[in-house]
């Protein structure tokens, strides 16, 4: 009998807002255990190893020679930098910083397709589709937050899968109705080229509200992004409400949109705005968008969709890259 040795480490999940910290344990290519997440403002820090000392420091003793570490944004060779913080990482210096044998430095939505992976089906919930999900094929992985995510996930025959982060987001948003084409002349007036992920974001319902409220001939709501996120989601705004239905159609199209470019044969949408607005999403017409491809409706429709609800999919993927890497 195979004994298969538990490796202890260090997850972290690096945003431009946020740095998250978790120690981890994996075994035999699965995640083992995840611990409590440590958040630390990533402007109150001075950098990734900065951050690992202060973690440090709250553990009762040395932190795993170990790390796994999922960024926001594109890995390349020489240097990674955040749009809304100061944070650099230098992947050649990330060893010698840390003090580390081993680490894998994936983009945020990889580690997403990783949760996808290896997550538990407790860990998702159904919006749309069959209820069915095909053991192998392409997954489709898609997530609004601060921008759009996406990630396309190979599952094999064999057991073993690939995990393919994209910039999906920024393909270009195409309107599906005249009003849509009218939101899309409007938000042209400030932005000439307008992806998807210009409308389908959280900062993407002041556009799609500022809009709505002119088509209408009526006055904008007042506050930022967040602000009518909460009109939206507690009714209090008409606007707002409005605004967060066209959300959620567009989401839906542009779900459908990329299942089609992948080839896949299952989609999941990932993200905390995504977890936050789960009720709306189901009760709006984010399937019927899902589903309006012209002569390919019948096939979208065999395509099952479901909500990843897993409290921390970043640290969680991040270990299970590590454990496909490593164990």
């Amino acid at each position: 009998m195979t004994t298969k040795t538990t490796k202890s480490l260090v997850s972290i999940d690096v945003g431009g807002t946020n740095a998250r910290f978790a120690l981890a344990e994996v075994a035999g290519g699965k995640v083992v255990t995840v611990g409590d997440p440590t958040t630390f403002a990533t402007g109150s820090v001075d950098g990734l190893a900065a951050a690992w000392q202060r973690f440090e420091d709250a553990q009762s003793g040395s932190l795993p020679r170990a790390a796994a570490i999922a960024v926001a944004g594109p890995v390349t060779a020489t240097e990674i930098r955040f749009t809304n913080s100061h944070w650099v990482i230098r992947p050649a210096q990330i060893a010698a910083e840390l003090g580390v044998d081993e680490h894998v430095l994936i983009n945020d939505f990889a580690a997403v397709g990783h949760a996808v992976a290896a997550a538990g089906d407790e860990h998702f919930l159904h919006l749309a589709g069959p209820e069915a999900i095909p053991e192998f094929g392409t997954t489709t992985i898609t997530g609004p937050g601060t921008g759009l995510g996406v990630a396309a996930l190979v599952r094999r025959e064999d057991g073993s899968y690939r995990v393919q982060p994209t910039e999906g987001g920024h393909i270009g948003f195409a309107p599906e109705d005249r009003v849509e084409e009218q939101i899309l002349a409007i938000v042209r007036e400030s932005l000439p080229r307008v992806s998807v992920e210009r409308m389908c974001s959280g900062p993407a319902i002041v556009y799609l509200a500022e809009a709505i409220a002119r088509i209408e001939g009526v006055p904008m709501p007042s506050g930022d992004d967040r602000e009518l996120w909460l009109s939206a989601i507690t009714g209090s705004d008409p606007i707002a409400v409005k605004a967060m239905e066209r959300f959620c159609m567009i989401l839906g199209a542009a779900a459908g949109d990329l299942a089609l470019a992948h080839g896949s044969n299952s989609v999941v949408i990932a993200g905390g705005l995504g977890l936050r607005i789960k009720d709306q999403i189901v009760a709006s017409g984010f399937s019927d968008r899902f589903v309006y491809k012209g002569r390919f409706k019948a096939w979208m429709e065999t395509i099952p969709v479901r909500l990843i609800t897993h409290p921390q999919p970043g640290l969680f993927g991040a270990a299970a890259a590590f454990a496909q890497r490593f164990t």
